[in-house]
């Protein structure tokens, strides 16, 4: 409300009514928060000396500089201008206005002027301010989704599952985007005013925000800091002292927080599910419909050859392990968001890679997208933006080279089959994992997938008649699924098809690696001498202990094992690789009784420690989006092996609905524990408080 002398006494932004109708209500309650495309109306209170002959002017200003100055029709204009109508008797009018479909989202200030017959200004009202959102319940807007479900889940909901893990073991850990926690859409605008773009050009910059293929690349450019003030740096390795480990986030709350509050300084550390992860939350807030993607088996193709070559010793050691050389990650994480591409031919619509992370340059800036999903299926690479690097991402060549002593190559493993499995969303019906494998690539084998390689410019292996001869030496790594802390076993087998004895040098060798291969340390080492009789099968076991492991493995808790078969009068080793990953304990998390709005409520938390080792510094953070800010519990003390450890916390939850409680644990020797609890938060019926928040 604000009070005026004149003919405005009064101005009332309805932003109960407005904020319901345009779904932003969750967002805030006091400040007018609209969608564009979408009408909302605003009340003036007049004095009895606003006569019939006086007309009404509105003019829209947007930018901290006013950049943008927008008249504002009156009476119907066409789908691509603001207008107005007013609707009234003498001391009350209504005016309901307008947006185009294609409006610059943003913070508008908005001035009535009462104006004479003779066109003089005789009051001028400027203390309106709204915000404007994309809106893809619009049929124009160019973020359209016409599926309700899918709008709930891509916009509305605050909380996710984000995979991890391996192809063959995949993981989940939830993630509160928090998008209409307080002052998070703020800071998303925050986030666009810092852009290279709007700090070199801010006029330019605002008039594109019109456009989500232009957001949607700024934003992929802000989330990381490399070259600019964005809002997370990253970091694949420890020592992580001078900020926040990667895997102790939660949600992205905090971090959008803690980079506003400093100043637009990056928050140190993320990792790709972590960009990813703010990347959502932000497109999610701004009125993009967003999803988190995770590629398991992701290829890093470095030179663009749509291979990845890894150069191995004859130990079986990386040559190129420190340099930026071509990388195969166990997963990579990116976005998804929805939108027309009227920059592209026909055929383009519909769910864009975005991704935040920064890997390549791309047009001289660390982002990448957005890029149609139909594009890459297709192998349509002449796409923009960066098709080829996304498509060599989920269909890249693996092949290993062994660098002999001499200096000679030998190429010794070719896997034109293993990049780009189980790419995994959340479901838009729960907390389960949708598999989208088949809108990036058609089956695996088949004529249409040969047929894309072609024209991706990808060689292709030639299919075999069936008459080939096998090869006489065969080899595998299994395992079962080992528990972080104990002892485990590995079998590599190796299967003799042949007619003769095969006489052979086997070689084991495990390391501790990251998710996206970087080498922590070797576990294990096991040089051989087999032999193995025709039709047999041959089995070596190395025994992996806690005490081997332990001190080299990395907080993604990854071990790799590689067998190397070279066997006397045979030209090519054999190679085969198998990523461990060691599961983690859960944490207890109970939440009795029921959760009413504002009133406390105790949650339950208890670890046990499963290692054979102390644990020391213990610390448990939680949050949940609606229920508490990011809290810290520090464990007094070591934590003995076996031991239990129980913590209370307790919270008052500020908005109603499902909600998910997260909570981590970290000390020095386990990490990244996680544990969740579903909370359903109701208001208790009381009609004086009804009143009050409704």
């Amino acid at each position: 409300m604000a009070n005026h002398k004149g003919m405005i006494t009064d101005i009332d932004v309805r932003s109960q009514e407005n904020n319901l109708a345009h779904r932003t209500r969750e967002i805030d309650r006091e400040r007018l928060i609209v969608r564009r495309g979408q009408p909302f109306s605003i009340t003036l209170q007049c004095s009895d000396s606003l006569s019939p002959q006086h007309h009404l002017e509105l003019v829209l200003h947007l930018g901290k500089k006013d950049e943008v100055v927008i008249k504002v029709q009156k009476g119907r204009g066409g789908g691509d201008k603001w207008w107005f109508y007013q609707q009234g008797a003498q001391d009350e009018i209504l005016l309901t206005l307008h947006s185009p479909a294609d409006a610059i989202i943003g913070h508008y200030h908005l001035a009535v002027l009462v104006m004479s017959p003779d066109g003089r200004i005789l009051e001028k009202t400027d203390k309106i301010k709204f915000h404007l959102l994309f809106n893809p319940w619009c049929r124009d807007d160019a973020v359209y989704l016409p599926d309700e479900s899918q709008l709930q889940e891509y916009v509305m909901n605050e909380d996710g599952a984000i995979y991890m893990g391996t192809w063959d073991n995949i993981s989940s850990v939830h993630w509160n985007y928090g998008q209409f926690e307080d002052f998070v859409m703020d800071i998303c605008f925050e986030v666009l005013d810092n852009s290279k773009e709007a700090l070199k050009n801010s006029e330019m910059d605002m008039k594109r925000r019109s456009d989500p293929v232009y957001v949607g690349r700024m934003i992929t450019a802000m989330v990381n800091s490399n070259g600019d003030r964005g809002v997370l740096t990253g970091r694949w390795e420890e020592p992580y002292s001078e900020g926040t480990a990667p895997y102790r986030w939660s949600g992205s709350v905090p971090i959008l927080r803690q980079w506003s509050k400093a100043g637009a300084r990056a928050v140190k550390y993320g990792q790709c599910w972590v960009f990813a992860g703010v990347a959502c939350t932000v497109l999610r807030c701004l009125g993009i419909p967003t999803r988190h993607i995770t590629n398991f088996d992701s290829a890093h193709d470095v030179d663009g050859n749509l291979s990845v070559d890894f150069l191995l010793n004859e130990s079986l050691e990386r040559f190129d392990r420190r340099d930026r050389g071509d990388s195969n990650w166990n997963f990579h994480c990116w976005v998804e968001s929805w939108m027309r591409r009227d920059d592209l031919p026909r055929g383009n619509d519909g769910w864009q890679v975005l991704d935040p992370t920064p890997q390549e340059l791309s047009d001289g800036e660390f982002c990448c997208g957005p890029c149609p999903v139909t594009a890459i299926k297709e192998g349509n690479l002449g796409v923009k933006y960066d098709a080829p690097f996304i498509f060599a991402e989920v269909n890249a060549d693996i092949i290993h080279w062994i660098i002999r002593r001499d200096g000679q190559r030998q190429k010794i493993r070719v896997d034109q089959k293993s990049v780009g499995k189980n790419i995994s969303t959340k479901s838009v019906f729960g907390d389960f994992r949708d598999d989208v494998t088949l809108n990036y690539k058609y089956p695996e084998g088949s004529q249409k997938e040969r047929e894309v390689y072609e024209r991706a410019g990808h060689r292709v292996a030639e299919p075999t008649d069936g008459h080939a001869e096998p090869a006489q030496l065969q080899l595998s790594v299994k395992h079962a699924k080992p528990v972080f802390g104990t002892d485990f076993d590995v079998i590599v087998e190796v299967i003799n098809g042949g007619s003769r004895e095969a006489d052979a040098q086997l070689t084991m060798l495990a390391m501790a690696v990251t998710y996206n291969s970087l080498h922590r340390g070797e576990c294990q080492k096991q040089v051989t001498s087999v032999k193995v009789a025709p039709h047999k099968v041959h089995r070596e076991v190395l025994r992996l202990r806690y005490d081997d492991y332990g001190r080299c493995v990395s907080e993604h808790h990854l071990i790799r094992v590689k067998a190397l078969l070279e066997a006397v009068g045979e030209n090519d080793p054999i190679m085969a690789v198998a990523n461990i990953p060691l599961s983690m304990p859960e944490l207890q998390v109970q939440v009795p009784g029921k959760a009413y709005l504002w009133e406390p409520v105790t949650v339950h938390i208890s670890f046990t420690n499963p290692l054979p080792v102390p644990l020391r510094g213990g610390v448990f953070t939680v949050e949940g989006s609606g229920l508490l800010s990011s809290t810290e519990i520090r464990v007094n003390g070591d934590i003995s092996p076996g031991q239990k450890v129980p913590v209370k916390l307790s919270f008052s939850p500020v908005r109603t609905g499902v909600r998910k409680l997260l909570v981590d644990f970290d000390s020095d020797r386990l990490k990244d524990v996680k544990g969740v609890a579903t909370v359903v938060v109701r208001k208790k019926y009381n009609p004086v408080f009804s009143r009050l928040h409704l």
